[in-house]
């Protein structure tokens, strides 16, 4: 019985040694991300599945946090990988100096908007949203209110007090709803347009889902929010529609990019090569409708036919540059009607 024993207790401390030795093995890769948490074991078994030797560490925090979080580690990176960030805040790093050029396997195949014009690239995108009107109409028939068509239609008088929208500078889609009216209209022409919608805003909320849910709710008529949140809503059964004004939209996506300076070159590159395949935007397209790779219709029921096109073509580097500038303004103007934090 005590040779069994022993013999057990060996062949136990041989196991856990081989463990051991192949978690030594192992490349631990440091990835900071503002993907939602719900996002991150998927990706990562997605991406261990293909790369065994791989080991991802997820560091998650909002976007605003990861980007200044980033740059406050500039001198001592402790990231190897940013997979899952907007990517405005990804082309203020490579302004900075902080991303390593890397054109991952495959990236070439990706839409145009979602890659990098640097050679090698800077970023690569995964997945894009844009902003839209979510409009209660049982709201909108009770005030007689015009279904708006463009986006002048909300400075209509009948709008007043019943419009929520994102404050740009807690929320990206706020941000992006500006850019794209800067995009549209001029810059001179985008602030005279805030000034006659600010009249008619009730609300500026401090995230960017508020506004279409409190529409679809009835508690405001319209929410300027992003689409993926109006299509659940409308598929939920509320009675809103979505609207996409004629000028066209602001948007925004979520990047990947290789950290200057990694130590761990080869797997974060290899983090980069998973990110642009076709397997990981099938993953993206769980929770986005529009995805880097073409051909993948992964649209959710009740999202507009007309949403990948109605995208403006955006500087997204002159986003970058001016957001501070832009939401600076923009607090001077109108953070009045803020909701508490």
């Amino acid at each position: 019985m005590l040779k069994r024993f022993l013999m057990a207790g060996a062949a136990l401390a041989m196991t856990l040694a081989w463990g051991a030795a192949d978690a030594q093995q192992k490349t631990r890769v440091t990835v900071y991300t503002a993907l939602e948490s719900d996002q991150l074991q998927p990706y990562k078994q997605a991406f261990e599945s293909e790369n065994p030797d791989i080991d991802i560490q997820w560091v998650r925090e909002s976007t605003g946090v990861i980007t200044s979080r980033f740059l406050a580690e500039k001198d001592n990176p402790r990231a190897d990988v940013v997979w899952g960030l907007a990517v405005t805040s990804i082309i203020a790093f490579d302004k900075a100096g902080l991303v390593h050029p890397y054109t991952p396997k495959g990236a070439d195949q990706l839409k145009p908007a979602f890659r990098s014009s640097a050679n090698p690239m800077a970023w690569t995108g995964m997945d894009a949203w844009l902003a839209v009107v979510c409009v209660n109409t049982v709201e909108q028939k009770k005030a007689a209110a015009p279904m708006p068509a463009s986006w002048m239609d909300l400075t209509d008088p009948k709008f007043k007090g019943q419009i929520v929208m994102p404050n740009p500078s807690s929320s990206g889609t706020g941000f992006l709803a500006i850019a794209g009216w800067i995009k549209a209209m001029g810059e001179q022409g985008a602030w005279s347009f805030m000034d006659k919608l600010h009249d008619n805003v009730a609300v500026y909320t401090h995230s960017g889902s508020a506004p279409c849910v409190q529409a679809a709710r009835g508690e405001r008529m319209v929410g300027i929010g992003f689409d993926m949140r109006g299509a659940s809503e409308k598929t939920k059964g509320a009675p809103i529609d979505l609207v996409i004004p004629k000028e066209g939209s602001g948007w925004d996506m979520e990047a990947t990019a290789i950290v200057k300076g990694t130590k761990n070159l080869a797997a974060a590159q290899r983090v980069a090569d998973f990110a642009v395949s076709r397997k990981a935007n099938e993953l993206y397209g769980k929770y986005y409708a529009i995805v880097a790779t073409p051909g993948l219709n992964v649209a959710p029921p009740n999202y507009p036919a007309n949403a990948e096109p109605s995208m403006l073509p955006l500087d997204l580097a002159w986003m970058s540059e001016n957001r501070d500038r832009i939401l600076a303004e923009w607090t001077k103007r109108y953070d009045g009607k803020s909701a508490p934090r």
